[in-house]
């Protein structure tokens, strides 16, 4: 007999996109599955399109995150395997399916992650086809084993999380690397593009690049020793050396012209670490789109930077003052 699968989606204002969402739950190849979607305090009527497609629907009053969204549809779901799914994601159809066969067939893996198509699912500009790609060709780089976890489409034994505990809900930005750092600590987690979906990405930097800080700043403030929160080493060190080169900008102005050689090579070893992601676009969309490719991802690269350089800075100022402040009752 199938194991029941329960298809958690935590949904906060995207009455946009739940009813694809939603739909493709309902079309998948897998017979056993329900649905439940967890309104997060929408106010733009998410939880009564949510319902009218077919879900099962739970509400917090107060909106909570994503973490305390999922915790709720974890503790009310009846499966065997949770799967964990954003409410701006379509699901392609055998996901499901890829994910039951993954975990039954593989003792030691604690959670399996999907990857996004290089598709916007509903917006279509510059900003959201750069976000379609950026995101397929980082993730599908990672299928196979992974160091942290992503919950946009995530699958788990409910006997794993309950095991592992619940979602940090004071972490609004950064709890499923957390969740991820917790559960490697027992389990494997893997990346496979057999479980797949389309995501409906940001359309303007006003949007996306605020994100990106918040996200590079929490990581960067509640990173432990040895790990990389948000992608490989190269790719960190390549936003470094962007925000280096932007940061050198004014050499030119003491050190002419030799100054100007130094940000341009900073770029210029930046975009040979992620060679890959600007080759792979270059051949499906054409140099034209490919220079435009390259001036969002060096926006975003600098933003992620300049975000994990003020994490970094407040994770050693609070720990130089947990240091310099003496412990209550013992003498120094």
């Amino acid at each position: 007999m199938d194991p029941l699968v329960s298809v958690v989606i935590p949904c906060y204002n995207r009455a946009r996109t739940v009813e694809l969402c939603v739909r493709s739950v309902r079309q998948q190849t897998y017979p056993a599955v329900e649905i439940i979607v967890v309104d997060d305090a929408s106010s733009d009527g998410s939880a009564a399109v949510a319902a009218s497609a077919g879900a099962t629907v739970l509400r917090l009053e107060t909106n909570s995150g994503p973490g305390a969204a999922r915790n709720l549809g974890a503790e009310r779901a009846r499966g065997e395997i949770l799967f964990f799914l954003d409410a701006d994601v379509a699901l392609e159809p055998g996901s499901v399916a890829a994910a039951v066969a993954k975990l039954r067939s593989t003792p030691r893996l604690g959670a399996i992650c999907g990857v996004l198509r290089p598709e916007s699912l509903l917006s279509h500009n510059l900003i959201a086809e750069y976000r379609a790609l950026q995101m397929y060709h980082w993730w599908l780089a990672r299928e196979g084993p992974m160091e942290g976890l992503h919950t946009a489409l995530c699958a788990m034994r409910t006997e794993v999380f309950h095991e592992i505990g619940p979602f940090n809900p004071d972490l609004r930005h950064t709890e499923a690397p957390e969740y991820g750092h917790r559960i490697r600590q027992r389990y494997d987690v893997h990346s496979t593009a057999a479980i797949a979906g389309v995501h409906d990405h940001d359309t303007t930097l006003r949007v996306l690049l605020p994100k990106v800080f918040l996200r590079a700043r929490a990581s960067a403030a509640e990173v432990r020793r040895g790990e990389v929160l948000g992608g490989a080493a190269s790719r960190v060190l390549a936003s470094g050396l962007v925000l280096a080169a932007a940061l050198t900008l004014p050499l030119p102005l003491v050190a002419w012209p030799g100054g100007v050689a130094v940000p341009l090579a900073l770029v210029a070893v930046a975009v040979a670490l992620d060679a890959g992601t600007y080759r792979r676009v270059v051949t499906s969309r054409g140099a034209r789109f490919g220079l435009r490719f390259a001036a969002v991802h060096l926006l975003y690269q600098l933003t992620s930077a300049a975000g994990a350089a003020i994490g970094s800075a407040q994770r050693l100022l609070r720990r130089a003052t947990w240091r310099a402040t003496p412990s209550v009752g013992v003498p120094r």
